[in-house]
């Protein structure tokens, strides 16, 4: 873990805290100077609001989100939208980590109603906890195609419940009928899926399939594991067929785009969470314990199967990144790292995102003067801003940066390969190659000069479990499949960690 990391703290005086302020998660704590008399999910809560008979409005997420952030900056913090919260509703903050059940509840409804979902979420419900309306970000005002902002739709809700509250209470009791029988677990005794099932699950990957840029679907695109992980098993079950064949050829060239894409931190190692474009250039620059864990295991598949280094070389990234950044010197997992941070140590106050990840071309430039030997001025920087679609007036289209976080700056990205970059200097491959490594390092050492994003420091059980399971499984697929040099580097690097 890096010194000097944030960690969750309030910045105002314990005066002017609210409740969040004595809660130990890390994402109410970041609420706990909002001028919004927030209650953390509980009796209080909900005895207030049934008191004073006003419906609540909770809102859930958590403490690495971007837009969790962006709501609160807008919205939050806003002393009048603040004083409009306390005087219509009673405002509860949820960790979605610490409460998983009331998150997936309420984003049942949100998705069900809105057709998608996301975070931050924000809900309102009758005193009684029945949802009435629901959605994700909300702008502060009307500003964005003509869809209310979050000023309008309190005085809405607040209205509403005037003047139609016996309609809403009916209204959330059917939806929430509807909602308890969808989230209950039930005992079955139902056969595994049949060969049909699993011939249609294929058939609507295939669909959705990018065959040029992989992964499924348009923008945004996430990583999903899940959907290769299932695929990986449908080659191994099938590795003779056409089917077999096409599932095996979808998993490898994802994996490889993405390990390409900005949403891999090229620098810094391990995966942002999800591309905003269809491209994986431009990420929402969290990262999550999770995302590492389960990509881990993927990239071990893919090596296990193909042999190729390219997925070798991604599964050493994540375990570096996981046992370096995510763990604690005594044992143990963090949870997250934030996608906002300062863009710099000279008194700025405002954090932007993808700060700590991002790049000038003069910032590439500057510590990668050095020669290459045997060229003709060509330089460390020449090669890296090549390989890396470096830009001067930065590579981030601004359909993909509303806020201008972003201008000016790079998303590294790989388009094509080592062999293309070395052949555009007239190096071999592997001069290129150690070329670009010794610039990543400098360029690693650079960015460890800038403000660290925050580190959500909870130690979630289940997510510690499953980074122990893919750790046990990488390293036995290292032990049958990779060389002895590779099993030696991540295991002395876990063993670093835990015992330094």
């Amino acid at each position: 873990m890096q010194e000097g990391r944030e960690m969750a703290t309030a910045t105002k005086t314990e005066g002017n805290r609210n409740r969040l302020g004595l809660e130990k998660s890390p994402y109410l704590l970041q609420h706990a100077s909002n001028p919004v008399d927030w209650y953390p999910w509980g009796v209080e809560a909900f005895t207030k609001a049934q008191a004073e008979n006003k419906p609540i409005f909770l809102s859930v997420g958590y403490s690495t989100c971007h837009w969790c952030h962006v709501m609160e900056r807008e919205s939050f913090e806003n002393a009048e939208i603040g004083q409009l919260m306390n005087d219509s509703f009673v405002c509860v903050k949820v960790d979605r980590e610490e409460r998983p059940d009331v998150d997936r509840m309420y984003m049942t409804f949100v998705q069900a109603t809105s057709g998608h979902g996301g975070w931050p979420m924000s809900v309102f419900l009758t005193p009684d906890l029945k949802p009435i309306v629901g959605g994700t970000y909300f702008p502060p005002d009307d500003r964005y195609f003509g869809q209310p902002g979050f000023k309008t739709i309190l005085n809405r809700v607040a209205s509403m419940w005037s003047s139609k509250k016996d309609k809403l209470n009916q209204q959330g009791s059917v939806i929430l009928d509807v909602l308890m029988q969808g989230t209950v677990v039930k005992s079955t005794s139902a056969r595994l899926p049949d060969d049909e099932t699993v011939t249609k699950c294929v058939a609507m990957l295939t669909s959705s399939y990018d065959s040029s840029l992989g992964g499924f679907n348009t923008e945004p695109k996430f990583p999903q594991p899940v959907k290769l992980n299932f695929l990986f098993r449908i080659y191994a079950r099938e590795a003779s067929t056409a089917k077999g064949k096409d599932a095996l050829d979808m998993c490898l060239h994802t994996l490889s785009m993405m390990s390409k894409g900005g949403i891999h931190d090229h620098i810094g190692q391990g995966f942002h969470r999800y591309s905003t474009d269809k491209l994986w250039h431009v990420p929402h620059f969290e990262k999550m314990l999770y995302d590492q864990s389960q990509l881990a295991v993927s990239y071990s598949d893919a090596y296990q199967i193909s042999r190729l280094d390219e997925f070798a070389t991604v599964v050493r990234d994540i375990l570096l990144y996981v046992t370096r950044d995510l763990s604690h010197k005594s044992g143990g997992f963090f949870s997250a790292e934030d996608a906002d941070s300062l863009p710099n140590s000279d008194g700025a106050v405002k954090k932007k995102e993808g700060a700590f990840c991002v790049w000038t071309d003069e910032e590439v430039r500057g510590p990668l003067a050095t020669p290459v030997d045997g060229t003709a001025g060509t330089t460390y920087a020449d090669v890296f801003v090549k390989h890396y679609n470096v830009h001067a007036e930065g590579n981030v289209s601004p359909h993909q940066d509303p806020h201008e976080e972003l201008k000016g700056k790079n998303v590294l990205l790989v388009r094509g390969s080592v062999e293309d970059t070395a052949a555009a200097f007239q190096l071999d491959a592997g001069q290129a190659e150690r070329i670009l490594q010794q610039c990543r390092e400098t360029l690693l050492k650079e960015r460890r000069k800038r403000p660290p994003p925050h580190l959500d420091d909870k130690m979630i059980t289940s997510w510690n479990g499953a980074t122990l399971a893919s750790v046990s499984r990488v390293l036995f697929a290292c032990l049958s499949c990779m060389s002895v040099s590779c099993v030696v580097v991540m295991e002395s690097s876990l063993r670093e960690k835990r015992y330094e």
